[in-house]
């Protein structure tokens, strides 16, 4: 069974906030889910077609009467923690990583810098070579990480 997506919209919205999706929505999807825009506008026809994919925060702001502007980042990690979406070790910051139950700020920072050390991780399974993460601690923390190319 696929996991559901997970889209935050924010701003000049009809109905901002967390909308769950069966499949990878664009971003013209999206805004149609969350009750279209609060007021006519142009926006660039060409992203709207966009995929979006889960823990992906929109922000819709007015640029100017009729204009608004598509602002698409990441949802923040204690969202993302309580939808049991997991955290890009290639994006986290070591704020995101004490989020982690087992993780604290020196152990973070560990893996804060071993990430910069080695210009990324290329699976979750490396995180067994930061001090301070054994076989028993990566197995309670590592259903919480994700690895997307550095």
């Amino acid at each position: 069974m696929e996991k559901e997506v997970v889209v935050e919209i924010l701003g000049e919205i009809r109905h901002p906030g967390i909308h769950f999706f069966q499949k990878p929505p664009t971003l013209k999807e999206a805004i149609e889910k969350a009750g279209g825009l609060k007021e006519p506008a142009f926006f660039d026809q060409e992203s709207s077609s966009r995929i979006l994919e889960t823990a992906t925060l929109l922000k819709i702001i007015k640029e100017t009467p009729g204009e608004i502007k598509v602002k698409v980042e990441r949802m923040e990690a204690n969202k993302m923690l309580v939808f049991s979406i997991p955290f890009d070790l290639n994006r986290a910051s070591p704020e995101d990583l004490c989020l982690v139950p087992e993780i604290g700020p020196s152990l973070a920072q560990a893996i804060f810098a071993y990430r910069e050390r080695r210009r990324g991780f290329r699976s979750v399974e490396e995180l067994k070579k930061v001090k301070g993460i054994g076989e028993k601690k990566y197995e309670s923390i590592k259903s919480f990480f994700r690895v997307s190319p550095p």
